[in-house]
């Protein structure tokens, strides 16, 4: 496969670039199958070369399936995704796809998701999303909310505990209007010390690059401020976890194929499809859209001080309606509620990608949507498949799919996959505070 690195545009020079910003140092990064961003910093004497011939790493080093005797990993930068860190405009952020022996890694998240792309556009289409990212500000040691006097029951919206954070959200968000991303709300989320920023949707891939560079950014700027960002899907039982909704729609040109005026959702055919292809293959998806050992007290909870807990807990679709997996806010696009705040944003794209053209190319039927509280009424509902109950049953699900490792590639599949059980096997490898008081005695 041609990978091509540019997204069709214009050759850029980037030692130009650096020489007409003011940029020092370039930060070439990458994504591992963790979801954990990797980079080297160079100086802008070095970055020509960097960018003809990429920078070398030890993939041994970073979360993917190599072995030390293995050559370079390569990184070679995109030039499109070019960022000047808001809060030190001297370091240029790079985004970068992943080469082995001269050839393209089936297993980089980011090449992964390149290739999804490449299918849509074979059936004609572009795919576009949006992200709700949702984080906690919390102590730096990262046991307590950040801000004491942020404990009311019902939170979610809070002006003061909004305007307490003043300094860092408004800190963000100006970094977004400076990007061109075009941020248009930020609100206090349902948790106490839990917040949400939004910015317009866009095509896929340049979505999940500005995701991956949202979460770094966030980091630092909490930092800047004495207080630490997680993304962390559940990091207190009580409150209401992170999720990272996901709004997609379908276009042609600049016409959305999502769009059917005359039906009660306004979906279309392909529309109805695409949904299909996500409630299909729903169970496997939580492999990389629920991808660690937490992710799974986010879903499928219990519910909280808040009254609810916001995330779904069965394999449904609805109108306007947040208590199923898959909601129709508005005709022409659909928003997946199952990502949190852990998923690896390329393939929390590439995933659902592949779910939805099986749908498309499968003409997978959703049925019909239910209108009705999940929460409340679910039990009522027979033959709804109920989301994993835990990472492992996700992976169980993900080794048993015919349709991830058939369109995402098994050369990212398998290795994601044995990653994920590596990780369940470490977990049940820990002793818990809980099993000793409850155990001891028996």
């Amino acid at each position: 496969m041609v990978q091509d690195t540019t997204s069709g545009r214009e050759p850029v020079d980037l030692a130009a670039v650096a020489e007409e910003r003011g940029i020092r140092y370039f930060l070439i990064s990458f994504t591992d199958l963790s979801g954990a961003q990797r980079a080297k910093l160079v100086p802008a004497a070095a970055i020509k070369g960097m960018q003809k011939n990429g920078a070398g790493f030890a993939g041994f080093a970073a979360a993917f399936e190599f072995s030390p005797a293995d050559p370079d990993l390569v990184a070679v930068p995109d030039p499109s995704s070019l960022i000047q860190l808001p809060w030190k405009p001297e370091v240029g952020w790079l985004a970068s796809d992943l080469k082995m022996h001269g050839e393209w890694v089936e297993q980089g998240p980011r090449n992964t998701l390149r290739r999804m792309i490449a299918r849509a556009t074979k059936h004609g289409l572009t795919v576009k999303t949006g992200v709700e990212c949702e984080f906690f500000l919390l102590t730096p040691d990262g046991q307590a909310i950040g801000d004491a006097h942020d404990n009311a029951a019902k939170s979610c919206y809070d002006a003061s505990a909004l305007m307490r954070r003043y300094d860092v959200i408004a800190e963000l968000c100006d970094a977004m209007l400076g990007l061109g991303w075009e941020p248009y709300q930020n609100d206090h989320e349902d948790a106490n010390g839990q917040f949400e920023m939004n910015w317009i949707f866009d095509e896929a891939l340049i979505t999940a690059d500005r995701h991956v560079f949202f979460k770094f950014m966030a980091r630092s700027i909490a930092e800047k401020h004495g207080l630490r960002a997680t993304f962390m899907p559940k990091p207190f039982m009580h409150l209401t976890g992170s999720g990272c909704h996901a709004h997609i729609s379908l276009w042609n040109g600049d016409t959305n194929i999502c769009y059917a005026e005359n039906d009660p959702l306004g979906l279309s055919e392909q529309g109805y499809n695409f949904v299909g292809g996500l409630i299909e293959n729903a169970d496997a998806l939580c492999a990389f859209l629920n991808p660690v050992v937490n992710s799974y007290k986010r879903i499928n909870a219990p519910r909280t001080v808040s009254g609810a807990t916001w995330s779904p807990n069965s394999v449904t679709y609805a109108g306007d309606n947040r208590t199923h997996m898959i909601r129709v806010p508005g005709k022409g696009r659909f928003e997946m509620r199952l990502p949190d705040g852990a998923a690896n944003p390329y393939l929390l794209q590439a995933s659902l990608l592949a779910a939805g053209l099986d749908g498309l190319e499968r003409r997978i039927n959703p049925g019909a949507p239910l209108d009705i509280n999940m929460y409340t009424e679910g039990h009522k509902v027979k033959d709804a498949k109920k989301l994993p109950l835990n990472l492992l049953d996700a992976v169980r699900a993900l080794d048993a799919s015919d349709a991830m490792p058939r369109i995402l590639g098994k050369g990212l599949v398998e290795p994601y996959a044995r990653l994920k059980m590596a990780e369940w096997n470490a977990h049940c490898g820990h002793l818990s505070e809980w099993e000793r008081q409850t155990t001891l005695d028996c």
